[in-house]
């Protein structure tokens, strides 16, 4: 490691440690030359995760937009915060896990559409309407009508 001082390339390690929650860590290193401290921080290198958007563009994951689409499909019914946290969770844990760089926005649709599911279906037939672009009633009496059913053989 460069020194950020004299910018010597020969600096040792006097301390490591474990840093925000063993995610990084944490080096103090003294330089050979100038003998001035200074602390650097290690983590390991992480592909961004692109999307693949409707009509093939890609942009960076985002994770405020699938907490946005939960949140506005919950609006006024008795789900906590910490219940939409959890499924935010649960979405970006499952995308993380299929170790793609490129993911679809259509499987985190059907991500963000099973967590709803489970909680709440007056949520879930919200985001699905807005998702799948209901056009009309019987659309939407047809997803209902697929919920009800699901229930039944529960």
């Amino acid at each position: 490691m460069k020194c950020p001082f004299c910018n010597a390339p020969d600096t040792r390690v006097i301390d490591s440690r474990p840093a925000d929650e063993n995610a990084t860590i944490r080096r103090r290193r003294q330089c050979e030359r100038c003998g001035k401290r200074f602390t650097t921080y290690e983590k390991p290198e992480t592909m961004p995760l692109m999307i693949i958007k409707k009509d093939n563009s890609r942009e960076a994951y985002d994770r405020a937009k699938i907490e946005r689409g939960i949140v506005s499909s919950c609006h006024k019914r008795p789900i906590s915060s910490a219940q939409i946290t959890a499924m935010t969770d649960a979405v970006e844990t499952a995308l993380f896990n299929r170790e793609e760089r490129e993911i679809p926005s259509t499987v985190i649709g059907e991500m963000v559409m099973e967590q709803l599911k489970k909680v709440d279906p007056v949520a879930y037939v919200r985001f699905a309407s807005v998702y799948r672009e209901f056009e009309d009633v019987n659309t939407f009496m047809a997803e209902i009508n697929k919920l009800i059913s699901q229930k039944e053989q529960a």
